[in-house]
C-alpha cells in the first residue's frame, strides 16, 4: 500500500540521485577544463622589438601587436607596454638588464612574452598599432615561438614612423616568386572581425 512515508522516501532517494549526478556533471566539466588537452592550445612567444635612434623616434603610447601564420591562428595583444621583460644590446643578444622599465625608448632593443594560440605553421604576418599622440619609430619586429622555434617569424622590418590608430605591418604568407618579382595573393579582411 502507499502511503505519504513512502511518497516522501521516494521523493527523497530521487533528489539525492539528483544532487550526484549533477555534481557528477560539475567535477567532470570542471576537470575537463583545466585538463593538459585544454590548456595544450596555449603557447608562450618572445616579442623582440627594435626602436630606431631617429630624433623623436620613442613612444609613451600604448602599442598594439598581432601576429599568426598562414592558418588564420591570429594572436592579438591589447597593450603590449605592460608585458615588458628586459632590455637586450642591439648588437649582442646579451641580456643587459631583468628590470622592467619603460618601454620603446630611442636606440633600444626591448623584449616582451605573450601567451595566445599556438600556430601550426611559421609566423608570416606581424602588424603594429600605435594607440596616441606621440610619434614612434620601429626599426625591425621579430617574434619567437618559445615551444616550437621552427615556427619563428623573420624579420620585419619598419624604419618608418607608424600612422596612428591603423594597423600597420607585413603579411608575407602568400606569397610567390615569378620572374616580374614577388606576387601577393590578395587578402579580404573584412569578414573576420578582430576587435582593436
Amino acid at each position: 500500500m502507499f502511503t505519504m512515508r513512502s511518497f516522501r522516501e521516494s521523493i527523497s532517494v530521487t533528489w539525492i540521485i539528483f544532487l550526484a549526478i549533477s555534481t557528477q556533471i560539475c567535477t567532470t566539466a570542471t576537470s575537463e577544463s583545466h585538463s593538459p588537452k585544454h590548456m595544450e592550445n596555449i603557447c608562450t612567444y618572445e616579442v623582440t622589438i627594435e626602436t630606431t635612434c631617429t630624433r623623436g623616434a620613442e613612444t609613451s603610447n600604448s602599442v598594439k601587436l598581432r601576429f599568426g601564420d598562414k592558418n588564420s591562428n591570429d594572436i592579438l595583444v591589447r597593450k603590449l607596454n605592460s608585458k615588458h621583460v628586459r632590455r637586450v644590446d642591439p648588437l649582442e643578444p646579451q641580456v643587459l638588464d631583468d628590470v622592467p622599465r619603460k618601454p620603446f625608448q630611442a636606440c633600444m632593443v626591448d623584449q616582451f612574452q605573450v601567451k595566445g594560440q599556438c600556430v601550426k605553421s611559421p609566423i608570416c604576418y606581424l602588424y603594429l598599432k600605435l594607440v596616441g599622440y606621440d610619434d614612434w619609430r620601429p626599426g625591425f619586429v621579430q617574434v619567437r615561438m618559445l615551444d616550437e622555434p621552427h615556427f619563428n617569424s623573420d624579420y620585419f622590418y619598419f624604419r618608418r614612423y607608424l600612422p596612428r590608430l591603423l594597423w600597420y605591418g607585413s603579411d608575407v604568407c602568400d606569397s610567390k616568386i615569378t620572374p616580374f618579382g614577388v606576387k601577393y595573393t590578395r587578402k579580404v579582411y573584412g569578414k573576420k572581425h578582430v576587435k582593436p
